[in-house]
């Protein structure tokens, strides 16, 4: 027993700075996942072309997408990663519980999806400068209010903050049995091609087309909350209710 007198705030304040000393290499490996995702935008994440007998005009277009695909898969693994039990076993070094523990998760997520994607939205302009110098084309920019900056960066970071949370929950579900490792891949791999009807789209298409086509920026933030709230619910109600050193 600890003879030290503590809250649930302040236990919660320390293992989120601990996480974040702790997971400092995280973000080293963010700025190489997406350095390797500017590389490959450098080919363009379209393109259109016209013309006729006597000129041709190729269009190639350049945005920070596919910088923030790969920050989406870096949150993902981050997410399964703070789950697993040599990271639990760092919050033994306090006098915790596993409700503190999730909620220093959550936190430092938060922290992951603010600065990923800040990080995400500022490589377009990275970008710009790269084609600029270093690539012999003819090149077009639009400039970025403030607005649609901040803008950009809130969205991005609701998008990864929820796939934090799906991160983990997947998880934490592997954390109770390793059947998981198998069944999830293959429900997610099934849902490509699973159809509600023959003339209905699959149903992981219609799960991208709810959260990602949505028009409306109060459901949006609406949807996105509910969606992130209800994992990290469940996920912090099932590793609860596991044992201590479990």
């Amino acid at each position: 027993m600890s003879l030290t007198r503590t809250n649930l705030a302040k236990t919660i304040k320390k293992q989120y700075f601990f996480k974040l000393k702790a997971n400092i290499t995280s973000f080293t490996l963010l700025i190489g996942v997406q350095l390797l995702a500017l590389l490959f935008s450098l080919g363009g994440v379209a393109s259109s072309s016209f013309g006729s007998s006597s000129i041709r005009l190729n269009t190639q277009y350049y945005t920070a997408d596919i910088v923030i695909i790969f920050t989406l898969i870096w949150a993902f693994v981050m997410a399964i990663t703070i789950t697993t039990k040599p990271h639990r076993d760092l919050d033994f070094t306090f006098v915790t519980n596993r409700l503190s523990s999730s909620f220093a998760n959550i936190l430092y997520l938060l922290t992951v999806s603010i600065v990923g994607s800040m990080m995400a939205i500022l490589s377009d302009n990275l970008l710009r400068v790269i084609i600029y110098t270093f690539l012999d084309k003819q090149f077009y920019s639009s400039t970025m209010g403030l607005q649609e900056f901040i803008m950009g960066i809130s969205i991005t970071s609701f998008y990864v903050l929820m796939v934090c949370s799906i991160g983990y929950f997947v998880g934490t579900l592997v954390q109770i049995s390793s059947l998981f490792t198998i069944l999830l891949p293959a429900l997610f791999f099934g849902s490509l091609f699973l159809r509600p009807s023959m003339d209905e789209k699959p149903i992981i298409t219609n799960a991208f087309e709810y959260y990602l086509l949505e028009s409306s920026l109060t459901l949006f933030i609406v949807k996105i909350v509910i969606t992130t709230a209800l994992f990290f619910t469940i996920s912090t109600s099932i590793l609860n209710r596991m044992e201590v050193r479990q």
